[in-house]
C-alpha cells in the first residue's frame, strides 16, 4: 500500500489507520502541489477495496485491484478543478519511449498513460453531469477519448507502434481540448448533490470513494452543500479533500475531517520520483519543473512575453494582443495563462518597495485574478481579457501615481 508515494511520511500514519481500521470517512490530505496528494488519494482508494489474498500491495492482482490501478472502476468519484495537460504530455513521452525501445517499464508507462488520462476525464463521469447544461457537448468528445483508451487498455495487445502512436497523439489533443473548453475552475453546487446521492447508494463490493482536489476553490454554496454529509458520511463511503491551503478551507469542514499533512520533498528524492515515475534519469531540477517542459511554449518565453508586455503598458505603449495570443500558442494549456500573469507579478515586485507600491500590487493581483476567471470561469476570450488587464493596470498606475513607472 502507497508503494508509489515516494519520500512522504503522511504515508506511515494512512497506513497505520487504515490497517487499525482506524481510517474515518471524511479526511482532508494538505500540502503543497507535487506533494503526492492525488497519488495518496488514488491509493487509499485502491486498499479499501481490495479482495485480494496479498491485500493490499500495489503488485495484487485481484479484480479491483486492476481496474483501480487503470483508474477504470466505479468505485470512484473524482471532483474539483486540476491542470492535468502537462502529467498526460509527460506520460505519453513515456509510454512512446517505453514501448519503442521494447523496455521493461512498458507495463507501468502503460498504467501511468492510462491513469494520467482518467484523472481527466473521470471528472467528466455522466453521475456528476447528470442535468449539467454542457453535457450534449461534453458526450462526443468523452466518447471519442475512451474508445482510443480502450484500444490501448489492458489486458489487450498493443496496437503497433505507428498506430499507438497516432492513438495517443489524438488521445493528447482531445484530452486538451477537454481541460480547455470544459473542465470548471470550481465545482458546480449541482454536482455536489449527484455525488451525494450517488454517495449514499451501497457499493456492490468494497468502498466507495469521492476524491475532491482543490477543495479550497469551492464556492460557499458547495462548501455548504458538502456539510451534511461530512459530518455523517455513509458507511461504505470515504471522502478525501486535497488541498495546497488549508487554511482557506472553512472551519465548519475542517471540524468534521482528519487532516494528515503532506510535506514538501527534496530535491533528490522529487528526482527519484522523476526517475521511478516517468522514467527520465536525466532531468534534474522538482517535478513541477519537469512537467513544464513539456508546455507546448517554454515557461521562460510565457514569462518574458508578460514583461514585454507589462512594460508596454505602463511606458503608454498598447501591446499586440493578437500576437501575444500567438506567440504563447493561445494560452493552451491554461496554465500558460497562469504563468503570464505571474510573470505580470514578477515584473512589478520592485514597486513593493513603497508603501503605494504595494498597494498598488495587491491592487493589480487582484485584477489578475479577474483576468484568469473571465477566461475560465466566463468564458472570456484571452485576447478579449488581455485587452480589459492593460485598461486595468493602466488605471491603476494612474491612480497610485504612475508608481509602476520605474519598473
Amino acid at each position: 500500500m502507497l508503494e508509489n508515494l515516494v519520500g512522504q511520511d503522511a504515508a506511515k500514519s494512512i497506513i497505520a489507520d487504515i490497517k487499525k481500521n482506524n481510517f474515518p470517512g471524511a479526511v482532508l490530505f494538505a500540502g503543497n502541489t507535487g506533494t503526492g496528494k492525488l497519488t495518496a488519494a488514488l491509493e487509499v482508494a485502491r486498499a479499501l477495496s481490495c479482495n485480494g489474498d496479498d491485500k493490499p500491495h500495489w503488485l495484487c492482482e485481484c479484480p479491483s485491484c486492476l481496474r483501480h490501478k487503470a483508474l477504470n472502476c466505479s468505485n470512484i468519484l473524482l471532483m474539483g478543478p486540476r491542470d492535468c495537460s502537462l502529467e498526460i504530455s509527460a506520460a505519453k513521452d513515456s509510454f512512446i519511449k517505453s514501448y519503442r525501445d521494447n523496455d521493461s517499464h512498458l507495463k507501468a508507462c502503460r498504467y501511468l498513460f492510462l491513469r494520467s488520462i482518467r484523472k481527466l476525464t473521470l471528472r467528466f463521469s455522466g453521475i456528476l453531469w447528470e442535468g449539467e447544461a454542457n453535457l450534449s457537448k461534453v458526450s462526443p468528445l468523452m466518447e471519442k477519448i475512451n474508445e482510443n483508451l480502450e484500444i490501448i487498455d489492458f489486458p489487450r495487445e498493443l496496437p503497433p507502434f505507428d498506430e499507438t502512436v497516432k492513438i495517443c497523439a489524438e488521445l493528447e489533443a482531445d484530452s486538451l481540448k477537454l481541460e480547455s473548453d470544459f473542465l470548471y475552475d470550481s465545482i458546480p453546487v449541482n454536482q455536489v448533490r449527484n455525488m451525494e446521492k450517488w454517495a449514499c447508494i451501497r457499493a456492490d463490493e468494497g468502498k466507495k470513494t469521492v476524491i475532491i482536489e482543490n477543495a479550497d476553490s469551492m464556492q460557499v454554496s458547495v462548501r455548504n452543500a458538502l456539510l451534511k454529509i461530512l459530518e455523517e458520511p455513509p458507511v461504505d463511503c470515504v471522502f478525501i479533500l486535497l488541498t495546497a491551503h488549508r487554511s482557506a478551507i472553512m472551519e465548519t469542514i475542517l471540524s468534521r475531517v482528519r487532516t494528515y499533512n503532506f510535506k514538501d520533498r527534496p530535491l533528490q528524492v522529487q528526482q527519484d520520483v522523476i526517475r521511478r515515475v516517468f522514467h527520465n534519469e536525466y532531468f534534474n531540477g522538482q517535478i513541477n519543473e519537469y512537467l513544464l517542459t513539456f508546455l507546448p511554449v517554454p515557461a521562460d518565453k510565457v514569462r518574458a512575453k508578460a514583461k514585454e508586455f507589462f512594460t508596454s503598458v505602463i511606458h503608454a505603449k498598447i501591446p499586440d494582443c493578437d500576437a501575444v495570443v500567438k506567440d504563447c500558442a493561445n494560452f493552451e494549456p491554461r496554465v500558460e495563462l497562469k504563468i503570464f500573469l505571474n510573470g505580470i507579478l514578477e515584473a512589478v515586485r520592485p514597486a513593493m518597495m513603497s508603501m503605494a507600491g504595494a498597494q498598488a500590487c495587491t491592487e493589480l493581483n487582484q485584477t489578475l485574478r479577474q483576468c484568469y476567471e473571465n477566461v475560465t470561469l466566463y468564458n472570456q476570450t484571452v485576447k478579449a481579457a488581455l485587452e480589459c488587464l492593460i485598461r486595468d493596470i493602466n488605471k491603476i498606475n494612474v491612480l497610485y501615481g504612475k508608481v509602476f513607472a520605474a519598473v
